[in-house]
């Protein structure tokens, strides 16, 4: 695995816009204080030219557009690290204009981004192996006062954190709008994880490592079976140290939960998994006898591994950042998580 030289003191932070753009409010406003406050704090800066775009579908821009603007930061050397704007719907349809083996063989950088973001995060790890981190986009940086995950994210992209933990409060109903677009993230529900071996509930403390390997549940599945998909071949290279599966959902409801779980076993995904993080759901309300446990224990379950439930990942903020690709080990003691980034220099 490919690991990025970290953000120096003074370097160049880099964004770009391969899902949405800033384009709107609130993220406009959230954006441009993000960027003001990494200037305050003696950054450069370099925006990518879909930054601002809003005139593709579901993305910044058009999926060539978008696709050129990927393999133009990633190459140009201006920026330390790469930042997206935000999330999406469509990311997909710009990786047939990104160019994974020319990836694979530049300069690793880091690039950080959730959600359709994965459509990169992911396949940097599987089709480059190039670590990224699965975290905070640049709007969400606008917050005063950073909530503990933006530093969190921050500390590892300036390669001073090599260990996340859960936080204690999660946020049920954001009050970010656009007349109050700086605001923190409303944190008012106490987090509740629930750890499973195999199918069977657990108190008992629980470490396993593997390599990090994940993202939103809902890009993933798309990903599944297609020319992109060569993740079959990541766990054979990486087979001795097994894979963590990370995963969170956004507009999948249980069913869809289930069916995607089902898909990744059948191609072969989780062959050498070592245990899974189940970020809250979304749209995780019970339907028809399923609630969002069971639908991911049917096949998770299945593997005799720990499965540990309702973490901080994903779209019900805030959310652990995670470097996709690393050695992780993860330590649940009761309602606690501690997650360690093993090979990070």
């Amino acid at each position: 695995m490919r690991y990025p030289k970290f953000l120096p003191e003074g370097g160049t932070i880099g964004y770009l816009a391969p899902s949405f753009g800033c384009n709107t409010e609130p993220y406009l406003s959230a954006f441009r204080h993000a960027a003001e406050k990494w200037e305050s704090m003696g950054y450069r800066q370099v925006f990518g030219p879909n930054c601002y775009e809003g005139e593709g579908v579901g993305i910044s821009n058009t999926p060539e557009k978008c696709g050129q603007e990927v393999m133009d930061m990633f190459l140009s050397g201006e920026a330390d690290c790469l930042i997206s704007c935000g999330g999406g719907e469509l990311m997909c349809e710009i990786l047939p204009f990104v160019d994974f083996e020319k990836l694979a063989q530049a300069e690793p950088r880091w690039f950080m981004g959730y959600s359709d973001n994965t459509n990169l995060t992911f396949l940097l790890a599987t089709l480059a192996d190039t670590a990224s981190i699965y975290g905070p986009c640049a709007n969400s940086f606008g917050m005063e006062p950073w909530h503990r995950a933006l530093s969190d994210a921050f500390e590892i992209l300036r390669g001073q954190r090599k260990v996340v933990e859960g936080y204690d409060l999660w946020e049920k109903e954001a009050l970010k709008c656009p007349e109050n677009p700086l605001i923190p993230y409303n944190v008012t529900e106490p987090r509740a994880i629930r750890t499973f071996y195999g199918r069977e509930r657990t108190a008992e403390e629980i470490v396993f490592t593997g390599r990090l390997l994940g993202g939103c549940l809902d890009c993933l599945v798309n990903l599944t079976g297609t020319r992109f998909d060569r993740v079959a071949e990541f766990a054979e290279r990486y087979q001795r140290d097994g894979i963590i599966w990370f995963l969170e959902a956004c507009d999948l409801n249980v069913f869809a939960i289930r069916r995607a779980m089902w898909q990744m076993e059948e191609a072969g995904w989780l062959k050498y998994v070592k245990g899974f993080l189940i970020g809250r759901p979304a749209n995780g309300e019970p339907m028809m006898n399923l609630n969002a446990y069971d639908a991911v224990l049917e096949v998770a379950g299945r593997k005799n591994v720990p499965v540990v439930m309702d973490v901080d990942l994903g779209h019900l903020p805030p959310m652990m950042p995670l470097v996709v690709g690393s050695m992780g080990e993860v330590t649940v003691r009761g309602n606690d998580i501690r997650i360690g980034f093993l090979d990070l220099e």
